[in-house]
C-alpha cells in the first residue's frame, strides 16, 4: 500500500527532473498546468493535492501524444459514477488499487480502459514496519537511489543534516503508475481530476517492511509507455507493472506518524536526528531547566551502545547504519515527554484538500 509521500521539491526544479524527449527527440520539459494549485510538502496524506504528469492530449485536443503535463490532482480517485455533492463522502478508499483486481472495479477499470494513465511524482513515500512482539511501527522513507548529485563526489557517507541538504540538488524523483478520473459536480462546476496509486507484492529488500508497494515505473521508457494510452494498450501497459529491486531506504522520525506534521524531520535519516536539540513548548522548556537546577545528580554522557532492532538494514547506497544512543534515567523520561508534546503540537497546518 502507499499512503503517505513526500513532494516538497520546487515546481521549477521537479519539472527540471522531468525533462524528456518528445517524438521528434527534442528534450522538452514538462508544462505545469494550474501550478498555484501545487503545495509542496512533506508530509502528504491522501486527499491532498499532488503532482503527476500526464499526455497533454489528455487535456487539448489534437495535441502530441508525446509531450507531457504536470498537473496537480487530488489523491483519493473520484469515480465518474458518484452523486453526493462533496467527495469527501465517498465511502471506499481509492487512494490506492490493487495490480491483481484493477479490472475487476468499475471504479478503476472504467478510467484504464479509456487509457486514463498518469504517473504520480514523489521525492519518495513512507511505510510502517510492525515490530515483531510490540505495538510500535517504525516509519521508513523509501525512494529511488541516488546516483547523480551535483555534488556526489562531496556527499559520500551522509552524516550531517548539511550533507543531506546537498543531496537534493539533482533529486531523482519517484515515478509510480497512476489511473485518474475527471469527476463532474451533480449541481455543476469545474471537473475535479483525482488519482490512485497502483500497488504490487512488495519487493525482496521490502517485504520485511510491508507485503505491498506501489508499481513504480523504473526509467524513461517505462515512464513513456505508460503514459502513450494511443498507441499502449491497457492490457499492454499492465505488464509494465510489477515489484522493482531498484530502491533505497531508510528509517525516519515518527514525526512523520501525524499527517499534520510537515517539515523535514519527516524524511531526515533517523541517525541524523539523534544528536539534534528537542525543541519543546514553553512548558517543556520550563522542564528543561527544572530539571537542570533540581535534579540531584546529573549523569555523565554515556558512550553509544549498539541498539538492536529487527529492522532491515540500511539500503542506500550513501546512507551508513548509525544507531540512537540511548537515554537513560530522567534524561529518558524527558526525551519522551518532550516527543510526545511534540507530537500532540501541529508544527504546520493540514495539506489543503483539492
Amino acid at each position: 500500500m502507499c499512503g503517505r509521500t513526500s513532494c516538497h521539491l520546487p515546481k521549477e526544479v521537479l519539472a527540471r527532473a522531468c525533462a524528456y524527449r518528445d517524438r521528434q527527440g527534442h528534450q522538452r520539459l514538462p508544462e505545469w498546468r494550474d501550478p498555484d494549485r501545487y503545495c509542496p510538502s512533506y508530509n502528504k496524506s491522501p486527499r491532498s493535492s499532488s503532482p503527476v504528469l500526464l499526455s497533454r492530449l489528455h487535456l487539448e485536443k489534437d495535441a502530441d501524444p508525446s509531450e507531457r503535463i504536470i498537473a496537480p490532482m487530488r489523491w483519493g480517485l473520484v469515480p465518474f459514477w458518484f452523486r453526493e455533492e462533496d467527495p469527501a463522502k465517498l465511502q471506499i478508499n481509492t487512494s490506492n488499487c490493487r495490480s491483481d483486481t484493477i479490472m475487476e472495479k468499475r471504479s478503476f477499470k472504467v478510467p484504464l480502459v479509456k487509457g486514463r494513465r498518469c504517473v504520480v511524482l514523489a521525492d519518495g513515500f513512507y511505510e510502517w514496519q510492525r515490530r515483531q512482539a510490540s505495538n510500535h511501527r517504525q516509519p521508513y522513507f523509501i525512494y529511488f537511489p541516488q546516483i547523480g548529485t551535483q555534488q556526489s563526489e562531496q556527499v559520500g557517507t551522509v552524516s550531517s543534516p548539511e550533507d543531506w541538504d546537498k543531496i537534493w540538488d539533482n533529486w531523482r524523483p519517484l515515478t509510480m503508475a497512476g489511473i485518474f478520473d475527471c469527476w463532474e459536480p451533480p449541481a455543476g462546476g469545474d471537473c475535479l481530476y483525482s488519482y490512485s496509486i497502483i500497488t504490487v507484492d512488495s519487493c525482496r529488500v521490502m517485504s520485511d517492511i510491508h507485503n505491498r508497494m506501489p508499481a513504480i515505473l523504473d526509467g524513461e521508457e517505462a515512464v513513456s509507455k505508460w503514459l502513450d494510452f494511443g498507441e499502449v494498450s491497457a492490457q499492454e501497459a499492465l505488464k509494465l507493472i510489477g515489484p522493482t529491486e531498484n530502491i533505497a531506504f531508510h528509517p525516519v522520525s515518527s514525526v512523520v506518524n501525524s499527517s499534520w506534521n510537515n517539515t523535514p524531520e519527516c524524511l531526515f535519516p533517523l541517525h541524523l536526528l539523534a544528536g539534534k536539540e528537542l525543541k519543546g513548548s514553553a512548558s517543556s522548556q520550563k522542564m528543561l531547566q527544572w530539571l537542570a537546577t533540581k535534579s540531584p545528580k546529573k549523569e555523565e554522557p554515556k558512550t553509544p551502545q549498539k541498539a538492536e532492532s529487527d529492522a532491515p538494514q540500511w539500503s542506500s547506497q550513501f546512507l551508513q547504519k548509525s544507531p540512537v544512543t540511548p537515554k537513560r534515567g530522567s534524561a529518558s523520561l524527558l526525551e519522551r515527554w518532550l516527543k510526545r508534546g511534540q507530537e500532540e503540537e501541529p508544527v504546520a497546518k493540514r495539506p489543503h484538500t483539492q
